[in-house]
C-alpha cells in the first residue's frame, strides 16, 4: 500500500481526475460504515445516480498486528474515477489479519447482504480484488456463484493456497540446504518467526557476497520462478544480464518473499493447526528444467565454477518435509480451485511479480480448461516489475473490458493495443504509479504474454482420489 504522504498526493490528484472524467463532487457520495458480528469493519459508498452495478472489493494480505481497516477499492484515483461513473463500492476488513480467507469469504458475503438491506439489490455485482484479495475474489465466485455476475482477480494467488505455499517451501528448502546448511533455519513449524527471519536474512546477505552463493540464490529463485526484475520504474534487465537479474532476485528475497516464507508462514501454520506444505517426492532436477529461469541458473553456476549437478544431488538426498494432513485440508478449504466458473472472469497480472508469480495464471487457466469453462475466462498482462503495480488507468481499463463482456455477451477489445488505448484515453492523471513516496507518470503497458507453467500445481479434483504428501507437479 502507498505511504501516507503518497496517499495524500493521490487524494489531491483525485480531484483533478473527477473533473477529467466528468465526475461528481465528493459530497454526492453517500458513505456508510459499521462492524459485522465477528468484528470485521465494513464500508459502502454509493454515488448519487448510482448506475446499478456494485463492485465488491477484496483487499490483500494484512500482516498480523497491522492496522486493518475496511477497504472498498485499491487506491484513491480509481475510487474517484469509479464513483464519478456511478459505480457503488463496498468491502470489509475481514475479521482477522494474515491468511484470512476463512473469515474473508463469509465477511464479504455479509457485506453484500448489508448492501441489499441498506441500498437495494444491485442489477449486477462484480467481485474484484488484489493479491490475497485476488484469491478471495476467485473464491467468492466459486463458493457463492449466484451472488456475482463477473469477477476481476488482480495479481491474485490463483494457484490456490496449497500450491502457493508448496512452491514457497521449495525455494526455502533449496536456500537452507545449499546456502545456509547447518544454520538451524526453521522451514516449517516455525517457533520464533522474528528470530527465524533474522537468521534467514543473515544467511542471505552472506550468500549474496560470493559468486557461489549468488548462484545458489539464483537456483532457489528459479524454483519459485522469481523474476529478475524488481523496480517498476526501471526497464527489465536483459535476459543475459546475469548480474542484474540475480541482484533483483536478491531484492525480492530480502524485502518481500523471505518475510513470508521464514516468518509469516507461522501465522498460517497457527490457523491451519500444523504444516500444510510438503516436498516429499519432488524432483528438483525436473522442477529446474521447467523453470522460466533455468538458463540463468545454468549460466550462473558456470560463471561461479560450481557443479550444478552436485547441488541438485544434494537437494535430492536432503531430508524432506511431510505435511500435516489436517493442515493441508484447512489450506485446501481456504482455498483451492475446481475451475467450474459460472460467470465471466478476467484476470490481470504484471509479468514481473516476485511475490505472486505470473505463472500462477497458468495454473488457474489449466484448472478452468480442465473443467471445460475456458470460454468464461480471459487473462491480460502488464509488462512491469512489482506486485500489483498497475496504474489506475490499467485497472479501470480492465474493469471496462469486463463490463463490455457483460453488456455484449462476448469478449472483445482485449488485445494489448486495445487495452493500452483504453487506458491512455483516461489521461495522464490516471496513468501513474507510486514508487516509495513518489508518484511516477507511467504509460500503459499491456502486452501479449503467455506465462510459463506453474511449478507446483495442486489439483483439487485429483487429490480427492489420492493422499497428500506425494509429488503432484505433473503438468
Amino acid at each position: 500500500m502507498p505511504k501516507a504522504t503518497t496517499i495524500r498526493r493521490l487524494l489531491g490528484l483525485a480531484a483533478a481526475v473527477l473533473l477529467a472524467v466528468g465526475g461528481r463532487a465528493e459530497a454526492a457520495t453517500t458513505t456508510q460504515a459499521g462492524t459485522l458480528a465477528d468484528g470485521a469493519a465494513w464500508l459502502i459508498e454509493v454515488p448519487d445516480g448510482w448506475n446499478g452495478t456494485l463492485l465488491l472489493y477484496s483487499h490483500g494480505y494484512t500482516s498480523p498486528g497491522s492496522s486493518n481497516p475496511a477497504r472498498d477499492v485499491g487506491d484513491p484515483l480509481t475510487r474517484a474515477a469509479l464513483l464519478s461513473q456511478g459505480f457503488a463500492l463496498a468491502g470489509s476488513s475481514y475479521a482477522t489479519t494474515g491468511w484470512a480467507i476463512h473469515e474473508a469469504l463469509p465477511d464479504q458475503v455479509a457485506v453484500l447482504d448489508l448492501f441489499e438491506g441498506l441500498v437495494g439489490k444491485p442489477a449486477r455485482t462484480i467481485a474484484w480484488g488484489h493479491s490475497l484479495g485476488g484469491i478471495i475474489t476467485a473464491g467468492l465466485i466459486q463458493r457463492y456463484p449466484h451472488r456475482f455476475d463477473a469477477a476481476l482477480p488482480m495479481c491474485g494467488v490463483l494457484a490456490g493456497g496449497v500450491g502457493t505455499w508448496n512452491q514457497a517451501l521449495d525455494a526455502a528448502f533449496a536456500f537452507a540446504t545449499l546456502a545456509a546448511p547447518g544454520s538451524g533455519l526453521d522451514l516449517v513449524h516455525i517457533a520464533n518467526p522474528g528470530a527465524n527471519l533474522g537468521l534467514a536474512q543473515g544467511a542471505l546477505a552472506a550468500a549474496q557476497a560470493t559468486a557461489q552463493g549468488r548462484a545458489r540464490l539464483a537456483l532457489a529463485a528459479a524454483l519459485a520462478d522469481t523474476p529478475g526484475w524488481f523496480d517498476p520504474t526501471s526497464p527489465e534487465p536483459a535476459a543475459n544480464d546475469l548480474v542484474a537479474r540475480e541482484a533483483n532476485q536478491f531484492l525480492w528475497m530480502k524485502f518481500v518473499t523471505f518475510p513470508f516464507i521464514f516468518a509469516l508462514r507461522a501465522e498460517l501454520e497457527l490457523r491451519a493447526g500444523g504444516n500444510p506444505s510438503w516436498n516429499t517426492g519432488v524432483d528438483y532436477r525436473r522442477q529446474l528444467r521447467r523453470s522460466a529461469n533455468r538458463e540463468q541458473v545454468v549460466a550462473a553456476y558456470q560463471d561461479a565454477g560450481l557443479d550444478l549437478e552436485a547441488d541438485l544431488e544434494a537437494l535430492e538426498h536432503a531430508p524432506r518435509i511431510a505435511a500435516d494432513p489436517a493442515a493441508v485440508s484447512y489450506l485446501a478449504a481456504n482455498i483451492v480451485f475446481d475451475g467450474r466458473i459460472r460467470v465471466p472472469v478476467l484476470t490481470l497480472h504484471t509479468d514481473g511479480d516476485g511475490l505472486v508469480n505470473v505463472e500462477q495464471e497458468s495454473a488457474y487457466r489449466r484448472t478452468v480448461e480442465d473443467a471445460g469453462r475456458q470460454e468464461l475466462l480471459r487473462q491480460v498482462y502488464v509488462h512491469r516489475a512489482g506486485h500489483c503495480t498497475f496504474t489506475p488507468a490499467e485497472t479501470v481499463a480492465a474493469l471496462g473490458a469486463l463490463l463490455d463482456r457483460l453488456d455484449s455477451g462476448r469478449w472483445h477489445g482485449l488485445r494489448a493495443d486495445d487495452m493500452n488505448a483504453r487506458a491512455a484515453a483516461l489521461g495522464p492523471g490516471m496513468n501513474l504509479i507510486t514508487s516509495g513516496s513518489a508518484v511516477v507518470p507511467t504509460p500503459p503497458a499491456y502486452v501479449p504474454y503467455h506465462p510459463a507453467r506453474f511449478l507446483r500445481p495442486f489439483d483439487a479434483v485429483r487429490e480427492r482420489h489420492r493422499g497428500c504428501g506425494r509429488e503432484e507437479a505433473r503438468n
